[in-house]
C-alpha cells in the first residue's frame, strides 16, 4: 500500500496548527476497468499548501473531486475536518480546470449568481461578490461579458468565485492552465496572499493544488507530492528539491 503523509515546512505561515485536514484511508476510485485512484491513503495538514503533480491520467483530479464530495470512493474513506466532505462543505471550495462561468454576463453578474447557489445549498457567502472581485484585482463595475475578458482575467473571476464562500479548504485543479508568465505569476501572488486571511473563530487556510508545471507552483508550496497512475508516490519531494 502506498502511504505518504504531507507535514508542513516550519517556515510555514500559520505553523502552529499541527492538526490534519484532510485524510485519505485505502481509497480507490474505479470506473469499469481502470481505477483512477488505487488504495491511497495520505493525510494533509492543516495550514499547509501541498502541490500535487503529475501528467494527465496521473489521478490528480480525481483526488481532488473525492476531497470535495463531488465524487465517491469506490472504496476506503475520506475525512475532512473530522467530518465527510458533504458535511464539511461550508468550509470547502473547489476551482475545477473548467472556468465554469457563463461568457455571456459580466464578472459581477456571474459571482452574483453563483452566490445565490451557493445560499440556496445551505451554505453561506461570507464575502460579498463585490469583495471577492477586488480580492483578486478585478472592477466589479467592468460592464463587459466574460466572453471578452483575457484568459488572465477569467482566472481570476474564477478564483473570485470560490473564494467569496470564505473557505478553510481551497482545492485547486490546474489553476495556471493556458496562463502567461504574467497571469500566472499574478495567481501565485493571489494564492499567497489567500493563505494569510484570518478565519473566523480562528484555524488556518489551506490548499490541496494540482499541476503538471512544477516551477509555478514552487513559490507557494510547503509539500510536493507526485501522482502516477492513480497512487501517490512514497518519496515526499520538497520543494527545493524538485526538478524544473
Amino acid at each position: 500500500m502506498t502511504q505518504t503523509e504531507a507535514t508542513t515546512r516550519s517556515s510555514a505561515p500559520q505553523q502552529a496548527a499541527q492538526s490534519n485536514c484532510v485524510a485519505l484511508d485505502s481509497v480507490s476510485k474505479i470506473y469499469g476497468s481502470f481505477a483512477a485512484l488505487r488504495n491511497v491513503s495520505t493525510t494533509f495538514a492543516a495550514g499547509s499548501c501541498t502541490v500535487i503533480l503529475g501528467e494527465n491520467g496521473a489521478g490528480k483530479s480525481t483526488l481532488l473531486r473525492v476531497v470535495a464530495g463531488l465524487i465517491s470512493p469506490t472504496r476506503g474513506s475520506v475525512t475532512v475536518y473530522s467530518g465527510s466532505p458533504h458535511q464539511q462543505r461550508h468550509r470547502i471550495a473547489y476551482m475545477s480546470h473548467s472556468a465554469m462561468l457563463y461568457d455571456e454576463l459580466t464578472a459581477m453578474e456571474n459571482l452574483t449568481y453563483f452566490a445565490g447557489l451557493h445560499r440556496d445549498g445551505g451554505c453561506a457567502c461570507i464575502g460579498s461578490p463585490e469583495m471577492a472581485l477586488r480580492a483578486v484585482g478585478l472592477d466589479p463595475n467592468l460592464s463587459r461579458p466574460l466572453g471578452q475578458y483575457s484568459q488572465g482575467m477569467r482566472q481570476r473571476t474564477s478564483l473570485a468565485r470560490v473564494l467569496q464562500t470564505d473557505p478553510e479548504l481551497l482545492l485547486l485543479d490546474e489553476p495556471f492552465s493556458n496562463l502567461d508568465a504574467a497571469s500566472a505569476s499574478h495567481m501565485v501572488e493571489l494564492l499567497a496572499d489567500f493563505r494569510t486571511w484570518p478565519v473566523p473563530g480562528g484555524g488556518t487556510r489551506t490548499i490541496l493544488l494540482t499541476t503538471h508545471q512544477a516551477a509555478l507552483a514552487k513559490p507557494l508550496a510547503d509539500n510536493i507530492l507526485t501522482m502516477r497512475n492513480g497512487q501517490i508516490l512514497d518519496s515526499l519531494r520538497e520543494p527545493e528539491a524538485t526538478a524544473e
